[in-house]
């Protein structure tokens, strides 16, 4: 039975965004702001997701993912993050993420490249910092097949001003990530992924671990369920792990993922501090071969 109270983020070893060392189990801040991401859920208790993050940090997270647009009808999650944790602790990394946006009344828009300085002072403004440790550019899915450079060569731009130290990319295709690595270096890739991701999605991340590239997936835990969280069924694979171990299933799909390589890192998300401990637990969890092959072809 794994022990989730005592188990630091330091228990799945370290990645390297950059130069900037980072325990490979950290924090997504999406679930801080409400019961369900944006304005789909009751807004969350402040205090509360305060707590979540400052115990995150004692628990060794050094690697927090956010946005400006993470807010609900009265919680935002950069302030969150600001009145949580400033003055910041010095090998906090936080991670956001631009192109989306949404104004005060919550409607969604793209931002032209011109826009994106915008967006990256208001993280700036938001989270009280002089410059962003990573910005990744998260493209829209109606842009899967597109080019992005005009809108990574404006982010680069503002890595040569001193206001981003490293620059990543969201939702990308390998052919993205080139297109992007073609104007300047890129620490991380992010997109959904997790046990019963394709042929395709495999062969990316191994690619980015080929590249030093950290591949940092989202929807790890939530799957299909996506913003709207797990869909509590799971599959006769991931219930047997979990029951072998001692574990939730959530553990296991996180731990799953950790294996898939040193470069995966996990950002899963909540503001619920049993299930903050939990997810940092799930770095030092091992599963043994015949587990990763039965959950790999048991979705």
């Amino acid at each position: 039975m794994l022990d989730s109270t005592t188990v630091p983020a330091a228990a799945a070893g370290t990645w390297k965004l950059g130069d900037l060392t980072v325990n490979r189990v950290g924090f997504g801040a999406m679930r801080l702001t409400g019961t369900a991401p944006f304005d789909m859920g009751e807004p969350s208790d402040r205090e509360r997701s305060i707590r979540v993050l400052r115990r995150a940090v004692e628990l060794g997270v050094n690697h927090i993912d956010t946005a400006a647009f993470y807010f609900s009808s009265l919680r935002s999650a950069n302030e969150l993050i600001n009145r949580a944790l400033a003055p910041y602790p010095d090998d906090l990394v936080i991670v956001t993420k631009v192109w989306p946006g949404r104004n005060a009344s919550g409607e969604w828009s793209w931002a032209t490249p011109e826009q994106l300085r915008g967006q990256v002072e208001e993280n700036l403004r938001q989270l009280g910092r002089d410059h962003l440790d990573v910005v990744n550019l998260r493209v829209p899915p109606s842009r899967r097949t597109g080019p992005i450079a005009e809108h990574f060569g404006a982010l680069a731009a503002l890595r040569d001003a001193g206001l981003i130290r490293h620059l990543g990319v969201s939702n990308v295709t390998p052919g993205h990530l080139a297109e992007a690595r073609s104007i300047a270096p890129v620490v991380c890739v992010q997109n959904p992924y997790g046990i019963g991701a394709p042929a395709d999605d495999q062969e990316f991340v191994r690619t980015c671990g080929e590249q030093g590239i950290a591949f940092v997936p989202f929807f790890a835990i939530a799957g299909e369920g996506a913003e709207a969280g797990a869909t509590g069924t799971e599959s006769d694979a991931v219930l047997a792990v979990a029951r072998a171990h001692g574990a939730t299933p959530a553990q296991i799909r996180l731990a799953w993922t950790l294996q898939q390589g040193p470069h995966v890192l996990a950002i899963p998300g909540t503001s619920n501090p049993d299930h903050l401990a939990d997810n940092v637990a799930a770095g030092a969890l091992r599963l043994s071969d015949a587990e990763l092959a039965l959950l790999s072809g048991g979705h």
